[in-house]
């Protein structure tokens, strides 16, 4: 959907030509009172807290089918999420709902659409040329070329690795601290080296600058910056939206509150839409007070909680409340369903890490057995190593899985060598990618990339510049393969995967050279020339791979949809949110590891645990087995951990079964 302005004979609330004047939706019959009560609020500020399951989705659905059918203007909506599929799962259902119209209303991510106000606005931000967005391993490789320059090699042994500073850079940014708060608060340890940090941090914006990159964090950083000092511009935006919809509200960080803040303007007419009980990426730079303190932000808020659940079963629904009723701060709510019947929820200790394993195996066979398909089952962790035994357990009984979590498809270095020749042709200043692509060419070291480069740059038109750039023969001879995909390239029709079969053809021996196992990563770039036969824009295609590369994977290798079928799922909590299975599992749930030891003496970080665990159990339907090892040396503490996690305390007897697992 694209990001479009409002058209020039716009009238607010002007019924299309056709328009119905009577509902064609009844939305008193499908939808309960508290939904009701929000999709039929017209104007103002309005904060819904949506309990797990109790059908945010819908309730956000039909309010865009309500504005649209009521004759406000699609393209005056505004929907922002934080994936362009739930976006666009959205926009689909309102238009099964009521019509196509509602696929013209402006839906997609906070970055999707800064990318679309900021290259619309470049000039602006003084980026008059353009720009390209660097993805996080690109913005790593740049603050290790940074870090190399800018240190001796004694320095160098005791700076922090490149995907750290990266990490205390987006913090930075994303919690709105200073550089000097953030390595104070999580990396102490090189509070000695603060100076040079910020040196590299400062070196980091010169050279984005002169290379005309964006990072993620850039884009909503350059939008808040535009919204802020360009009032002609904000005024502009802030009357193309007369609706603004914000989904997973407590999932936003400063900034973009913020953005939302200006973007409202003087009409206020914005609908929040979250959960604080389920904000769970404070490492993003979340801040779940965002919707805490929303009704201050925007005096005369009208606040609707939805605590009706559609996903589960009461006994889970008694366990997750009394998890999270201890929470210290947030908005009182008790999840309730009309449905009947089901179990307990289970408390296992297992007597060691693989006796968990075990069981959890066992369980998992014996719920087949009773007909529940392998891929409504899952089994969900803290962090990724987490599944490392119960994985090898599985393989063992043959029971076959998806993992997701901890897989970074377009890190893998194949993938980053492909899509560094596809992005030299969008991207002609990118010296990442030219250094990437020409390091990858017989006899050519880093000298001679950079060399290349320039001479590249000094012709002025782009990739092609290779074909006419001064280079000495020996050179030429080298950049014989390469000089012919540049121009074989550019006289094929404009086909992008056409251009992504030339590029493996072309890198296909550089690959063998480098990786024993080419096969399986040549599947790999297959996978990724089906993804791009769905694009017809180049630059589209790499905007996507950078806000939203795939992450799932089955057996280390990217999975498609089709191939999910039939498999158990292992996920990270993290990448867990949003979904929902018949039967979970949480595992590691020790005292120590759920919650982590490093949280223990940090109250904000021991909160958010707990919220972790309340997403994980809220994900079951109708059966939630819980589990931990006990007797677990603890290296950091050098002590034994043996009790379930601190969050369990507070579950009632009666709503919770305990058993105790010896794997025999």
């Amino acid at each position: 959907m694209p990001f479009s302005s409002k058209p020039k004979n716009f009238t607010e609330h002007q019924a299309p030509p056709g328009y119905a004047k009577s509902p064609r939706i009844d939305y008193a019959e499908v939808l309960n009172p508290a939904q009701l009560e929000a999709v039929a609020f017209d104007k103002g500020p309005l904060l819904v807290i949506a309990g797990a399951g109790s059908g945010k989705t819908r309730t956000l659905t039909h309010r865009v089918a309500r504005l649209v059918e009521s004759g406000v203007s699609p393209k005056a909506v505004l929907l922002l999420s934080f994936t362009r599929k739930a976006s666009q799962e959205m926009l689909k259902r309102a238009s099964q709902l009521l019509d196509r119209r509602c696929q013209e209303v402006s839906g997609g991510t906070f970055h999707s659409f800064a990318s679309s106000v900021l290259h619309r606005y470049a000039g602006a931000i003084g980026f008059g040329q353009g720009f390209s967005i660097i993805d996080r391993s690109d913005s790593e490789d740049l603050i290790a070329m940074i870090r190399k320059e800018l240190s001796s090699n004694e320095e160098n042994r005791h700076l922090p690795r490149k995907s750290t500073l990266a990490s205390l850079f987006s913090r930075s940014i994303n919690k709105a601290l200073s550089l000097e708060e953030v390595i104070y608060e999580e990396y102490p340890h090189f509070s000695s080296q603060r100076d040079l940090i910020a040196k590299i941090w400062m070196t980091y914006g010169q050279r984005k600058r002169e290379h005309h990159f964006l990072d993620y964090d850039d884009l909503l950083v350059y939008l808040q910056s535009l919204l802020s000092e360009h009032e002609d511009i904000r005024e502009r935006l802030s009357g193309t939206y007369d609706y603004i919809m914000v989904d997973e509200y407590q999932d936003t960080n400063l900034i973009q509150a913020q953005i939302i803040s200006l973007l409202a303007g003087q009409r206020r007419n914005v609908m929040v839409v979250g959960d604080d009980a389920q904000s769970i990426y404070a490492f993003r730079g979340a801040n779940y007070k965002n919707i805490i303190n929303f009704p201050e932000q925007f005096p005369g808020t009208r606040v609707i909680k939805l605590e009706e659940n559609y996903r589960s079963l009461q006994p889970i629904l008694d366990f997750s409340n009394a998890l999270i009723a201890p929470a210290a701060d947030k908005y009182s709510k008790c999840l309730f369903t009309r449905q009947g019947g089901g179990q307990l929820p289970v408390l296992v200790a297992a007597s060691g890490e693989n006796a968990q394993s075990r069981y959890v195996v066992r369980e998992i066979a014996r719920l087949k057995s009773q007909g529940v398909l392998l891929d409504k089952i899952a089994v969900l962790f803290r962090a990724s190593f987490h599944s490392f035994d119960l994985e090898l357990e599985l393989s063992r009984a043959s029971i076959p899985f998806m993992k997701f979590g901890g897989f970074k498809f377009t890190e893998s270095a194949h993938i980053k060598d492909v899509i560094a020749h596809l992005r030299i042709f969008a991207a002609p200043r990118d010296r990442l990618s030219w250094q990437r692509v020409l390091l990858l060419v017989e006899k050519i070291g880093p000298r001679t990339a950079q060399r290349i480069y320039e001479a590249v740059a000094a012709e002025g038109c782009g990739a092609p510049g290779l074909l006419k750039a001064k280079l000495n023969t020996g050179t030429q001879s080298s950049l014989k393969g390469l000089r012919e995909l540049i121009a074989a390239i550019g006289d094929a029709p404009h086909s992008l995967v056409r251009w992504g079969e030339m590029v493996l053809k072309h890198y296909l021996p550089a690959l063998k050279a480098r990786h024993d196992d080419y096969p399986r990563r040549v599947r790999d770039i297959e996978q990724l020339l089906t993804i791009m036969e769905r694009y017809d824009r180049l630059e589209d295609f790499l905007t996507d791979m950078a806000l939203e590369p795939p992450s799932t994977s089955i057996e280390d290798r990217l999975a498609v949809e089709a191939q999910t079928a039939g498999r158990l799922t292992l996920s990270t909590i993290h990448s867990a949110k949003g979904l929902e299975w018949d039967s979970v599992f949480i595992i590691w749930a020790l005292d120590g590891r759920f919650p982590s030891v490093h949280a223990l003496n940090r109250p904000d970080a021991l909160e958010e645990e707990r919220r972790l665990m309340y997403v994980a159990a809220t994900r079951a339907q109708r059966v939630l087995h819980i589990t931990y090892p006990v007797e677990v040396y603890d290296r950091t503490t050098q002590s034994v951990l043996y009790e379930p996690s601190r969050f369990l305390e507070a579950v009632p007897e009666d709503i919770l079964e305990r058993r105790f697992y010896s794997g025999r």
